[in-house]
């Protein structure tokens, strides 16, 4: 039998490494107002409840336009490399857009005006309370929300084509060390957004928001080129084994119906929602909420610690760090596994320091998938050996709740620590990032177990909708939470203002510092809890089913 770019190692891996690079772009974007929602606040004049409003756009039109049902739809029909390429192309347009939003051009242009006059009220959504617009909403952070919105599509419709492309090439072979690393890769992207976002918002000296944003876009342009490989690669291997793309295989509403009736689907998809709703919609905020908790001193503007080497040379540790940290998992030789995780742990201490030494709480949280990048490959190794899925789920679960729960009540109480209160954080950063690998790592994989191979496209494509609804909700939800649970915080600084003693900037960069995060985290760590109970009932449920998850 002549064999096909398939079974080899190195091509598969390669066109894993183009779509996990591709990810690794669109997680960057996805996040890139994230570490700077306190200069959101300041130049742009948003809101805890705008910028919630914004971030949670994202996945607007996935749940209630039905786009990613649609996605689905698209990806059983027309096939892994079609959809690939147009999520790439729609997720580029819409960052094109909210690049335009937040950039000066846009101060005192006719389209401001517009957007301050418009968009106000949105009949039906409005009445049902869940309008992506709302009245008072700076015209930026709505035309934002816009942009948004179409990159939302884009980027939930390319994570059900990756999904499904790993599948097609890894059937088989390592599915589940597969998935994991190409999770563990993409969410490098964190990382990264947390260490250049600011400071290419802060280069120079003079803070402009719409670089970072730029930044994401030219991203975004090199992930689009990744795809026109993908494309080709895909092409030749059904070239080689006579497979047609599943267009030919009519979609039928009767399949959603099918995969409706699975309970083993509905437990893993509620599990989805919660479990991503209690991370995701978090990192949006995770950076502020350090800000209020840690006492951050910068280091003095001449120092080391204060340049711009610094984050070059930080990077570099982080790349060391998972690149060793990710081989590891591939090599089984005693004589280079040790030495490959003994540079990645001494890579990962050296992070932390660096992190302390510069006092950005962006550079704290950015240790937050590193952990995972070490240990996802491992876990989806064990799986695919062992099982275990829901075990995993499991403690995932108890793990995000802790983190939550030490973020609400044991990080505040260090606040006037500066050694103290970053080693908590650091230390519960990396848990909560091991949970990052435990849930993924054995989520994705059970999917196939649990529905036809034919019309697994609209399985993930139904399960990214209900995960939506989280990522829709919570954003929001966490804005308002964070207004309503600290009233009237600007005018605390009000009396400072008319006395002279600070200008309204200042009086806004301290707001936007000062929030008390109790009540937003005490909401995650209930999504957790809830994880956790839905966990405990799918290992009932595959022991008594043998759905295989176990």
């Amino acid at each position: 039998m002549e064999k096909t770019l398939r079974d080899s190692v190195a091509i598969r891996w390669t066109a894993l490494l183009l779509l996990a690079l591709a990810m690794f772009c669109a997680y960057i974007f996805m996040d890139i107002l994230s570490p700077i929602k306190d200069l959101m606040q300041s130049t742009r004049g948003w809101d805890s409840t705008a910028f919630g409003t914004m971030q949670s756009a994202e996945t607007f039109l996935n749940v209630f336009v039905f786009f990613l049902i649609f996605a689905g739809i698209i990806l059983d029909k027309m096939g892994v490399r079609f959809t690939a390429l147009l999520s790439g192309a729609v997720m580029l347009i819409g960052a094109v857009i909210k690049w335009y939003a937040v950039s000066e051009h846009f101060i005192g242009s006719s389209l401001e005006a517009w957007f301050i006059d418009n968009l106000n009220y949105i009949p039906v959504f409005d009445e049902l309370g869940i309008s992506p617009f709302y009245r008072g909403m700076p015209a930026s952070a709505k035309f934002a929300a816009l942009g948004f919105m179409i990159f939302g599509c884009g980027c939930e419709m390319g994570g059900i084509t990756v999904s499904r492309g790993i599948v097609k090439w890894f059937k088989g072979n390592d599915m589940a060390m597969a998935m994991g690393s190409e999770m563990a890769l993409a969410r490098l992207g964190v990382t990264t957004v947390m260490v250049f976002s600011p400071f290419i918002a802060r280069f120079g000296g003079v803070i402009d928001v719409s670089r970072s944003v730029a930044f994401g876009v030219v991203l975004l342009m090199i992930a689009l080129m990744m795809l026109v490989i993908y494309f080709f690669m895909d092409k030749k291997l059904d070239e080689q084994t006579g497979e047609a793309e599943e267009k030919d295989d009519p979609f039928r509403v009767a399949d959603i119906g099918q995969i409706l009736s699975s309970s083993g689907f509905w437990l893993v998809a509620l599990l989805c929602v919660l479990y991503y709703s209690a991370v995701f919609p978090f990192q949006k905020y995770a950076v502020n909420m350090l800000q209020c908790n840690l006492q951050l001193t910068p280091p003095a503007p001449n120092s080391y610690w204060a340049g711009n080497s610094v984050i070059v040379v930080q990077y570099i540790v982080t790349l060391v760090m998972a690149a060793t940290a990710f081989a590891s998992n591939f090599v089984d030789d005693k004589k280079w596994k040790y030495p490959l995780i003994a540079v990645a742990v001494v890579s990962l201490v050296a992070f932390c320091y660096m992190g302390f030494m510069r006092q950005t709480a962006e550079t704290i949280f950015a240790v937050l998938p590193l952990l995972a990048v070490a240990i996802t490959p491992m876990l989806g190794k064990y799986l695919d050996k062992h099982g275990k899925g829901a075990t995993m789920l499991i403690l995932g679960s108890i793990l995000v709740v802790l983190c939550h729960l030490t973020f609400a009540f044991v990080l505040p109480q260090f606040k006037d620590s500066p050694v103290g209160g970053v080693v908590i954080a650091y230390i519960t950063i990396l848990v909560l990032g091991a949970s990052f690998s435990l849930v993924p790592a054995a989520l994705w994989p059970s999917v196939p177990k649990l529905v036809d191979a034919k019309i697994i496209g609209s399985a993930y494509a139904l399960i990214f909708w209900i995960q939506n609804i989280g990522l829709w909700l919570f954003p929001l939800l966490i804005g308002k939470v964070l207004d309503a649970s600290n009233p009237g915080i600007m005018e605390q600084f009000d009396a400072q203002v008319k006395q002279g003693l600070m200008t309204a900037e200042q009086a806004a960069e301290l707001a936007a510092t000062s929030y008390d995060y109790t009540y937003p985290m005490l909401v995650f760590a209930s999504l957790g809890l809830l994880a956790f109970v839905l966990g405990l009932v799918l290992k009932v449920v595959d022991k008594k089913k043998g759905l295989g998850i176990e």
